[in-house]
């Protein structure tokens, strides 16, 4: 011992530790060998052959709790800590169970060690016990909190709320200015908050903004408002200097027409330019860069507008656009829509499309110009430069087009721009030329554009591509294709033997899963997680009774209040009577966003502690024969109290909760079109799903303590 000591080397208790993981993790592989694809863990299971799934960055991304609920407190410890030293980015139905298995084993109080992102699906504690937390407690969780990503809780309407709640209640309250100290407390939770707190609080409050992926029209105009009154470290617009603007990171892309008028001309391009030369490197977005060419160049337009009856109609008076042209960031500072129309000849479009379209252009000019050029169609090399403006091709145009390669179509799809009508058009080109939908084809251009192939298309898909595509996220897609998916889904899962694995493959189709499926899934104690719960048919949802609910969500029940406001659980909890909403402790009236401690958040009725047990279901048909019926271990679950615990070999339960515009042609003499108008830009469908529990087996070199 005193040996390994000096050396270095692991000591007796460090390797058994090691042990006892690879013996759970042996016995969790000899339980669960079957596997619908030869990828190891990539697709989020479990391979005999790694001597360790959670031993790199890569493989914790596809951490999942069925078998991490096998794990002891230390071991349970030390995979979040080094999910947290590793920067590891999980989804929000990853973090949601993890935070739960981190509850029951009491681990909050490291929330020092754990990922922020984490911290944030950590139940808060309620106002009346703030007096009871230590404030230095209270304020080192909000600063860690504070630096997770919000939009995960974008489920958990009740959560997010809350979350603020207790960050201002740290603070001694809701106040309606924030200090500097104020705002390094609460980073990126500025963002929920009203946008009169932004033009009262310390200028500071732009380093919290610059995070916020999105400002509501009255943030927008809270933070013109501010800028404006020349508090901010810039001073007013007319002392603005190109070091300042850029400071602002994509705060700059909000600023309103009226301030840029008055910047002076030279900082302003050069800002203008500095801004292109961001979009054409990928570091700028194109709805960003969208939002900030519309907004300059209006301003541009108004304080120079021309007199009336000149330069209206006059052909190319800046000079015919030529490769070298294309190479000045300024380029759409020169050209309007009308100089870009006559200007641009169709020897330089064919040469240059690709540097052209780096640039943040008017969409609807360049199309136009290309059907002058191809009026029979586009030829397919030209095709994969193009992908920004596939949105703007009708069914009958792209029917002209050639696709024979698999490469055109990915550029095509997975740009993220093409709609219904576009995706389903571009995949048919491709089948009429012999094409197939691979499991590579749909793994690169996402589960998103499975919500946009025809009926006839998924049929297409053979279920051994479907087994081999893994979890693909179809969240977003409408509910009749939910439906279609989730039938093609189970014929392609159907071979998998064992429920937990057999979930975790369907898991994402589960939104198109009929009720009956959900009941024998409830039955099988799968813990399903609040986010794929959410994202279940709202129809199939109500018939769903309490019991079945309890059981399908697990451990996970605790869950429901952090989702209370959510449409579909208030849909739901509205179709149940007053007497099975008490056996989870929920009121039916929606909870207020902005009072997270009101009355409607729980009952304040004897908890209900009568012993519920899954009854067995009838499984003939339908894998998951020999799924395991061990419920979940006991709980502790920090601030939040106890309603009641039940041994590991019942289901355990009922807990008391606590608690802009876009253009195409947005200058010259062309018209503005809202950015969600007649051609909408399509946008990205959210991500999550699903994790659960296993077995309780847990063997060790020597008795320890398993939380509290």
């Amino acid at each position: 011992m005193e040996e390994s000591k000096k050396t270095g080397a692991p000591t007796l208790n460090h390797r058994c530790a090691l042990v006892s993981l690879g013996l759970i993790l042996f016995m969790w592989l000899t339980a669960h060998c079957s596997r619908p694809q030869a990828e190891g863990f990539s697709q989020g299971g479990l391979d005999a052959s790694r001597a360790n799934v959670w031993a790199t960055t890569s493989l914790l991304q596809d951490f999942w709790c069925q078998p991490a609920n096998q794990l002891s407190r230390d071991q349970l410890s030390a995979l979040i800590r080094r999910m947290a030293s590793q920067q590891v980015l999980l989804k929000a139905w990853q973090l949601s169970c993890l935070a739960n298995l981190a509850t029951q084993h009491g681990l909050q109080g490291d929330f020092a060690l754990h990922p922020p992102d984490l911290l944030l699906f950590y139940n808060t504690p309620p106002a009346r016990s703030l007096a009871q937390v230590r404030e230095a407690d209270c304020r080192a969780f909000t600063r860690r909190a504070a630096q997770g990503d919000t939009e995960l809780l974008a489920n958990l309407p009740d959560q997010r709320a809350a979350l603020q709640h207790s960050a201002l209640a740290c603070l001694g309250g809701r106040h309606p200015w924030l200090s500097a100290s104020d705002l390094l407390l609460l980073g990126i939770l500025v963002c929920d908050m009203d946008a009169s707190i932004i033009v009262a609080s310390d200028p500071h409050v732009l380093q919290n903004l610059q995070r916020c992926p999105r400002l509501t029209p009255a943030q927008q105009a809270a933070l013109n408002k501010l800028l404006a009154s020349g508090r901010t470290m810039l001073g007013p617009p007319s002392s603005w200097n190109l070091e300042g603007l850029k400071s602002l990171g994509p705060l700059a892309t909000y600023i309103s027409p009226s301030l840029w008028m008055q910047v002076q001309e030279a900082i302003g391009l050069d800002f203008f330019g500095s801004m292109v030369a961001a979009f054409r490197a990928g570091t700028l977005s194109q709805h960003d860069a969208r939002r900030f060419v519309t907004s300059f160049l209006k301003a541009k337009l108004m304080s120079s507008r021309p007199k009336r009856g000149t330069a209206t109609g006059r052909p190319c008076t800046h000079g015919n656009i030529t490769a070298a042209t294309l190479q000045d960031d300024l380029f759409l500072v020169h050209y309007d829509c009308l100089q870009l129309e006559s200007c641009l000849g169709s020897r330089v479009l064919r040469a240059s499309l690709d540097p052209l379209l780096q640039h943040p252009l008017p969409k609807r000019v360049i199309k136009a110009k290309l059907a002058q050029i191809y009026p029979s169609g586009i030829p397919e090399e030209q095709l994969q430069l193009i992908t920004s403006l596939v949105y703007l091709y009708s069914r009958t145009e792209i029917g002209l087009w050639n696709i024979t390669s698999r490469d055109t179509v990915m550029a095509l799809l997975a740009s993220d721009v093409a709609l219904e009508n576009q995706t389903e058009a571009i995949l048919q080109k491709f089948l009429d030329h012999k094409g197939n939908i691979t499991s590579a084809l749909l793994v690169a251009i996402g589960g998103s554009r499975l919500c946009w192939m025809s009926p006839q298309q998924i049929q297409a898909i053979q279920p051994s591509e479907f087994r081999l595509a893994g979890a693909l996220d179809i969240s977003s897609c409408p509910q009749r294709r939910k439906d279609i998916l989730y039938t093609r889904a189970r014929e392609a899962f159907s071979s998998i033997r064992t429920m937990d694995t057999y979930y975790h493959f369907i898991r994402p189709y589960l939104g198109g899963a009929p009720v009956e499926d959900l009941q024998h899934l409830a039955q099988a104690n799968i813990s399903m997680d609040i986010d794929t719960f959410t994202n279940l048919n709202p129809q199939v949802l109500q018939n769903l009774s309490v019991d079945n609910v309890i059981m399908l969500l697990g451990q996970n029940v605790v869950d429901l209040q952090k989702a209370r406001s959510h449409p579909i659980i208030i849909s739901w909890l509205h179709s149940k009577n007053r007497s099975t909403l008490d056996e989870l402790r929920l009121d039916k009236d929606p909870i207020s966003p902005t009072n997270p401690t009101s009355s409607a958040h729980l009952t304040t009725g004897t908890p209900n502690t009568t012993p519920w047990v899954p009854h067995p279901a009838t499984t003939s048909g339908r894998p998951g024969n020999d799924a395991p019926t061990s419920g979940s271990p006991p709980a502790h679950l920090g601030y939040l109290p106890i309603a009641m615990g039940l041994p590991s070999s019942l289901l355990w339960l009922l807990y008391r909760s606590t608690l802009g515009s876009s253009w195409d042609c947005s200058w010259g003499t062309c018209t503005m079109a809202p950015e969600h108008g007649t051609v909408p830009a399509p946008h990205a469908g959210k991500l999550g799903l699903v994790g659960g529990a296993g077995h309780q087996f847990r063997p060790r070199c020597k008795p320890q303590a398993q939380g509290t």
